[in-house]
């Protein structure tokens, strides 16, 4: 489903768009909206699961929102887009395309998402937009894990984003309410 298209020095877009659900934003994925903004004339940053408030997306809409912003300080030409699950993938994919309008490219590393949108966008992995050297390989779920073991978390995420998350105890409150989900997750894991 995705495209083979490449980003090459020098590339520019008029408009780009992505949805993820950046909870936390971590190193992975910080290069990945600054691309989105340095590529283009304008970045539509859709915040995925913006309905949603469980352990996977153990962060606000306007925490999550913040965040973007802190790893985006400087860059004024992006659109943060709250994107609500529908649980519904036809119905979600005509309200994507209702507010995002046309592309140039629509950014994603779900195949699921990329399937739905196929036919709309030319598709491009988020890696594509990313130098070799900016690359991190690191995932929400990794710091999630870390933060409910309450260590080793900082380190995967941008110090802006490390410090906010520290200032508003968003760190306690997720180990609080999410930690024992999952550590309980991970072990499931491990085991099949």
């Amino acid at each position: 489903m995705q495209s083979n298209h490449s980003i090459q020095p020098g590339d520019h877009f008029e408009r780009l768009g992505m949805v993820a659900r950046w909870r936390p934003v971590h190193l992975g994925q910080t290069p990945v909206l600054r691309a989105l903004c340095d590529l283009s004339d304008h970045a539509l940053i859709g915040i995925g699961s913006a309905n949603r408030y469980n352990m996977r997306n153990p962060f606000t809409l306007a925490e999550t929102i913040d965040m973007i912003r802190l790893v985006l300080a400087g860059r004024e030409n992006y659109t943060l887009v709250p994107v609500p699950d529908l649980d519904d993938g036809p119905r979600w994919r005509e309200m994507v395309v209702e507010i995002f309008g046309s592309l140039d490219l629509f950014v994603t590393d779900n195949p699921y998402v990329a399937s739905l949108l196929v036919y709309d966008y030319t598709i491009i992995r988020p890696v594509k937009l990313v130098p070799e050297d900016q690359k991190v390989p690191i995932d929400g779920t990794m710091v999630r894990r870390e933060m409910a073991k309450g260590n080793g978390w900082r380190q995967l995420v941008p110090a802006e984003i490390a410090d906010y998350i520290t200032a508003n105890q968003l760190d306690k409150r997720f180990r609080h309410e999410f930690g024992l989900s999952t550590l309980a997750l991970e072990t499931i894991v491990k085991r099949k």
